[in-house]
């Protein structure tokens, strides 16, 4: 066997591997967005949103500035975020209905008033997602779709894989994050630790730490044996920065809501979310990811 055909072989092999995994991806995609549309099941919804998340993480080592692939991507990222609208609201819900039986049970008749308003308003929020998500998603993820893909792999998916080595791009994501972790520690150590620039480098930071999880999972079958605790390391990473941002999120969307829309009383209002601001930034001073001084407590 000549060099040439051995390097024929070794390509065709590596085109098999990323076409295998990012096919069982789409097919789990398709089908839990087919499911996610019968009864709107949490777990079906959140399941979709993963496997969008996965092929678009794929996409983006293959094709970077997203030319070879464009409209594929478009498709994936518009189902992403619908999928995401919903299910953001799916965990504001949950979370804030385990909050309201913590009150009950406490006897905290007036923050269980202002939680079950809360939760009345997001679910009608939830309904409109919903509304967009049953008019989108098979549009999104129909018979259109079924020949972009098809398209992808029978003729731009083998000159991408040829091109592109995964390890190269994690080493490059690594960089990226340990850069973002640096800026975060340079706002953490002054005055700025609990500004809104800081809370927005954390958000970055977060970000840069999913993309490694992502990429470490999705793109296991092309990475070197050194890549392969990295999901679970980023994981770790991702979720304790994860807490901050979600606690972040609540707290704006409650003022983004506001007190006259809930119809809540004003000391019940302020009671809750100066508890709601603290949570974030004692979330914020014990997350191990990146340190922070000790500062004025506000937010």
């Amino acid at each position: 066997m000549t060099v040439e055909q051995l390097a024929k072989d070794r390509q065709l092999s590596k085109t098999r591997q990323w076409e295998q995994a990012m096919h069982k991806l789409y097919i789990n995609f398709r089908d839990y967005s087919k499911d996610a549309l019968k009864n709107f099941d949490d777990e079906e919804i959140h399941q979709a949103r993963v496997n969008s998340r996965k092929l678009l993480t794929l996409l983006s080592i293959l094709d970077p500035d997203h030319s070879a692939a464009a409209e594929l991507y478009s498709v994936f990222k518009q189902a992403q975020k619908r999928l995401g609208k919903v299910r953001d609201a799916d965990v504001l819900i949950e979370s804030f209905k385990e909050r309201r039986k913590s009150a009950k049970e406490a006897g905290e008749v007036k923050t269980a008033e202002l939680l079950k308003a809360v939760i009345k308003h997001q679910k009608d929020k939830r309904k409109e997602y919903r509304k967009k998500l049953e008019a989108e998603l098979p549009k999104l993820a129909g018979k259109e779709l079924d020949g972009l893909w098809e398209a992808f792999r029978s003729s731009t998916l083998e000159p991408l894989a040829a091109k592109r080595d995964v390890n190269v791009v994690m080493r490059e994501l690594e960089v990226a994050f340990e850069q973002k972790k640096k800026t975060c520690k340079t706002l953490f150590k002054g005055a700025e630790a609990e500004s809104q620039e800081a809370f927005d480098a954390l958000h970055e930071l977060r970000i840069a730490a999913k993309e490694l999880r992502y990429t470490a999972n999705a793109a296991a079958f092309a990475l070197n044996q050194k890549f392969h605790a990295h999901e679970e390391i980023y994981k770790q990473i991702q979720e304790q920065l994860g807490e901050i941002n979600d606690k972040r999120v609540w707290l704006e969307t409650l003022n983004s809501i506001g007190r006259d829309e809930l119809g809540v009383g004003k000391k019940t209002w302020n009671e809750f979310t100066d508890a709601l601001r603290t949570e974030v930034l004692e979330a914020l001073h014990h997350n191990e990811v990146v340190p922070v001084a000790e500062k004025a407590k506000s937010l």
